[in-house]
């Protein structure tokens, strides 16, 4: 009589606390301690215009034990104030498996004066096994 609930909480049981740390894909979320921001710089290209355009360029490097399928790097960008202007999050575009460094690059996604209000941006990696 027990059994069926015995068997319900002996199958969820393994599994709790382990799913915040998976995606809908089912992979492991690792901490974004396993990446570390070597070098990043805010890029501005046809400053004064209406086509000036704002991005971050740098280079993320592995410092964890583990081979990663997945990095993505989200820049949060900020005025003058210091007031959030947009967050991106951008996939880096490498084989991950070959190297221990990998160069990227956030666009911010408005251009002219919305671009030329960008001061200030914080970046957080966030990888996947």
């Amino acid at each position: 009589m027990y059994r069926r609930g015995f068997l319900a909480v002996a199958a969820v049981a393994p599994l709790a606390g382990c799913l915040e740390f998976l995606d809908d894909n089912g992979e492991e979320i690792t901490e974004p301690g396993d990446v570390e921001i070597v070098w990043s710089d805010l890029v501005r290209d046809d400053p004064g215009t209406e086509d000036e355009r704002v991005s971050v360029w740098g280079v993320a490097r592995n410092v964890g034990d583990r081979t990663l399928s997945y990095l993505e790097i989200r820049a949060t960008f900020f005025d003058e104030e210091g007031e959030e202007l947009e967050s991106v999050i951008e996939n880096v575009d490498a084989d991950l498996s070959d190297a221990d460094e990998w160069p990227f690059d956030v666009e911010f996604p408005r251009f002219g004066e919305d671009a030329a209000e960008v001061v200030a941006y914080e970046l957080e990696p966030a990888t996947g096994v």
